[in-house]
């Protein structure tokens, strides 16, 4: 693997780590240079952001590009992946593979009708997925003309469902005529939240509780914006319900940092439930990686670097939640201004950044310099900046003097924000220096992402773990 591949690969991935949320287009056209590049590479791509990326759209560009590929393991690995998705996701899949391949292969039909088989055979697997995914549901029978068997029939398209159907109690639930009787059934045939709010006449507190009782953690953190806006923040028992299910958040398996920090922010919240929501992401953020290295973050507060400032708290509070290491922070100009945070929460680091304005020329290097005063010695360092760079001492320079005096070679991450240059980047490859970038584009929910690039002990060892992870196989051919 040459350098020239290796630095395109992994601007590639950062691509794929940064890409907006809901840019199917932006996305599609990331995916299809690294298939160009290097398919082999792809197909264990896809299986390792399956387990480690949060944003859903690349996983279903992943498994169409699998499904649609000319090599055999790819289309197995993608017929397996498919397996686990809901409804509307490999709804989605399926319309991806229309639209922007061109062909619904074969064996790509075959995966969906084993996806609805499935589940047509155990009659509460297909219930749930029904009444999650009515609508994708019917769409895949009818996109790809799979016929459905008779109880499939009867709920999807006859709507007249069994009376051992969750549609029939769904049907039965916006007939019940006491908030009682509703929470009665809920709790029962356990009706999720999104399907049951929208069949209730009223939503009391009682049937609020019977509602959170049958979410889980993912569900609660979804829908907190619709359970405020129905008072549920109001009724202390109903709160106490919404708290205890953001506490076990922290602690699962199956929940996406991502979208805890997302519900964060869209929702007017108490402050002690914003804590616990920002918990739920520190926590899962912790599972992706330990930062074993030592590890200095720069930050640029000069002339229209507000950006950077708030990028940097943010990165300063994930980094310190999940290092092992030494970690020196400096906020400057040209100027290097040391950052200290009594805690390692977000918080802590609003407070120990609140005096730190954007303001006056910049000197990239001298962070770095004071560093070396200091003797501070690190295994990387992370640059938050535009990399506008005009007075000295410059990074490049100063990243030359900082190795010979304290003996090391840190590895460097530029942040890069606002209108950029590449200046610093042009100027350290120049010298032979490894430096990686990842474009920040405004959104502070991929940041987190940052994390397996911080984690490993080289760009190269990440990779490798990529190349490493296997590929699901087929065990029904």
């Amino acid at each position: 693997m040459n350098t020239a591949e290796r630095d395109l690969r992994l601007e590639m991935l950062n691509s794929l780590l940064t890409t907006p949320h809901r840019k199917l287009e932006q996305v599609s056209e990331i995916h299809k240079l690294i298939v160009e590049l290097d398919p082999i590479f792809y197909g264990h791509l896809a299986v390792w952001y399956q387990l480690n990326g949060d944003v859903r759209d690349h996983k279903e560009v992943f498994v169409g590009n699998l499904l649609t590929s000319n090599l055999t393991q790819h289309r197995d690995a993608g017929f397996v992946m498919l397996q686990e998705f809901p409804p509307y996701e490999v709804s989605r899949v399926v319309d991806f593979m229309k639209q922007h391949r061109g062909k619904v292969p074969r064996s790509a039909r075959t995966a969906v009708t084993r996806y609805l088989k499935t589940r047509e055979k155990n009659p509460k697997f297909f219930d749930s997925a029904a009444l999650r995914g009515r609508k994708a549901m019917k769409h895949l029978y009818a996109t790809l003309h799979i016929k459905p068997n008779e109880r499939a029939n009867a709920v999807l398209f006859k709507d007249v469902p069994p009376e051992d159907s969750l549609a029939f109690m769904l049907k039965q639930l916006a007939k019940a005529a006491t908030p009682a009787e509703q929470a009665a059934l809920i709790v029962e045939h356990n009706i999720p939240y999104t399907v049951a709010i929208g069949a209730v006449k009223q939503v009391t507190p009682t049937v609020l509780v019977a509602l959170i009782n049958s979410m889980s953690p993912q569900e609660v953190i979804n829908n907190l914006k619709s359970l405020k806006e129905r008072g549920a923040m109001d009724h202390p028992d109903v709160k106490a319900l919404i708290d205890g299910k953001l506490e076990q958040a922290a602690k699962s398996d199956r929940v996406s940092a991502y979208k805890a920090r997302v519900a964060g922010d869209v929702t007017d919240l108490d402050a002690e439930t914003a804590a616990k929501l920002e918990k739920v992401t520190d926590e899962q953020v912790k599972k992706r990686g330990k930062i074993a290295k030592s590890t200095a973050l720069l930050i640029d507060k000069s002339g229209s670097m507000e950006n950077a400032i708030e990028i940097g708290k943010r990165l300063a509070a994930l980094i310190s939640g999940i290092s092992d290491g030494d970690l020196f922070v400096y906020a400057f100009d040209t100027l290097p201004y040391p950052v200290e945070a009594k805690g390692k929460e977000l918080s802590d680091w609003e407070r120990a950044f609140q005096h730190i304005k954007a303001g006056g020329s910049t000197s990239c290097g001298c962070g770095l310099e004071a560093m070396r005063r200091k003797r501070q010695v690190v295994e990387q360092i992370i640059m938050v900046t535009d990399e506008g760079e005009n007075a000295a001492p410059y990074f490049a320079e100063a990243y030359s003097n900082y190795c010979r005096d304290l003996g090391v070679m840190p590895n460097v991450v530029i942040v890069k924000v606002g209108s950029t240059s590449n200046y610093v980047e042009n100027q350290l490859k120049q010298k032979q220096v490894a430096v990686d970038t990842f474009t920040f584009t405004g959104d502070y929910y991929s940041l987190p992402n940052l994390v397996p690039m911080l984690s490993r002990p080289s760009r190269l060892d990440l990779l490798m773990e990529i190349l490493d992870t296997p590929l699901p196989v087929r065990d029904d051919k």
